[in-house]
């Protein structure tokens, strides 16, 4: 309640003076929201600046997707793994699940279907009787090279894993030190694997296989002398059964940086990049490092004279995202 001094007996005095004092102040608010109403509309109406995140999700599409899908690998154990009791578990899963909710997409909202090396840049997979999918997002252990960034239907976020190149045997066998030890000897490794350069050039007699579990089959039946491809990929093996294999260290110089790859959808790569970033830059973000607990770190210590993969994040590109007043990039 206000109450009214009188002023020489007239009470309309003070509220003449009080109406005078607020003027100003009105018409400041007035003008700022007509310079704000300006702004915004100028920047809607041309365009100013980088995409704002609603900009790449209508260009993206994701709006208009009932489910997101993904495709993955099935057998690489800690990585990406496909079991009829516990279903899909991983790195790369967590991973996936991780762009899913900052996508606005809940756990049973994502699919999760089987692919194969070679078909990661076709974006095709197959789903659990076997039928093609095609999917919005490769995260298939899929290292970022210049050639595959060269592919028309190839585009890579950011890297989401740092690892390298390593080979396991058979228990007992003699220490290995480097790929040259297996001049003129069998090694198997994935079909479209950047692991296959390294193996020969060291002379090794190369077998290709769609599927990782399809080269340890040919190892376990001794019909190959090694398998070599990503650290992180042979660690899950190891960790599985750890009297089986003896998992070696080449010493490599080489990083394999696994990126997501959206095909030709720019605006789904910078959205990616975008969930990197905050997961990266925003100390209260650790979905990272729980899906690396979760399941790589859980793999180092059956794997001790092996590097699996960098502990920590890799540091991602900040994507160009108009940030309007009322976001935050990084909370």
């Amino acid at each position: 309640m206000v109450r009214l001094r009188r002023t020489f007996g007239r009470p309309d005095l003070v509220v003449k003076s009080w109406g005078a004092s607020l003027a100003p102040w009105r018409l400041a608010a007035v003008g700022t929201l007509i310079v704000l109403v300006l702004g915004f509309s100028w920047v809607q109406l041309f365009h100013v600046g980088p995409p704002s995140v609603e900009d790449l999700r209508r260009v993206a599409g994701v709006d208009e997707w009932r489910t997101l899908d993904f495709g993955v690998k099935d057998d690489q154990p800690g990585i990406a793994q496909y079991d009829k009791t516990t279903g899909w578990t991983g790195f790369d899963i967590d991973i996936a699940y991780m762009i899913a909710e900052d996508l606005g997409f809940r756990r049973d909202e994502v699919r999760f279907y089987g692919i194969e090396s070679e078909d990661r840049a076709r974006m095709e997979a197959t789903d659990l009787e076997g039928n093609p999918v095609a999917v919005k997002m490769v995260i298939a252990s899929y290292s970022i090279t210049a050639d595959r960034e060269d592919m028309p239907n190839v585009m890579f976020s950011a890297s989401y894993l740092h690892t390298e190149q390593s080979v396991i045997t058979l228990h007992g066998h003699p220490k290995v030190a480097s790929l040259e030890e297996f001049a003129h000897k069998n090694v198997c490794t994935l079909s479209s694997s950047t692991s296959a350069s390294a193996a020969e050039k060291a002379g090794a007699q190369i077998v290709r296989r769609n599927r990782v579990h399809e080269c340890f089959d040919l190892l376990d039946a001794n019909k190959v002398d090694a398998v070599t491809t990503d650290a992180v990929i042979l660690g899950g093996y190891k960790a599985q059964e750890p009297a089986k294999y003896d998992h070696w260290d080449l010493g490599l110089d080489i990083t394999e940086a696994w990126g997501i790859s959206v095909g030709a959808n720019q605006a789904l790569r910078d959205l990616v990049d975008l969930t990197l970033y905050r997961s990266y830059e925003d100390p209260k973000d650790s979905r990272w490092e729980e899906a690396y607990a979760d399941t790589i770190l859980k793999e180092v210590a059956l794997n001790p004279d092996v590097p699996l993969a960098r502990a920590t994040q890799p540091e991602p590109r900040r994507p160009e995202v108009r940030e309007l007043p009322w976001e935050e990039i990084v909370q």
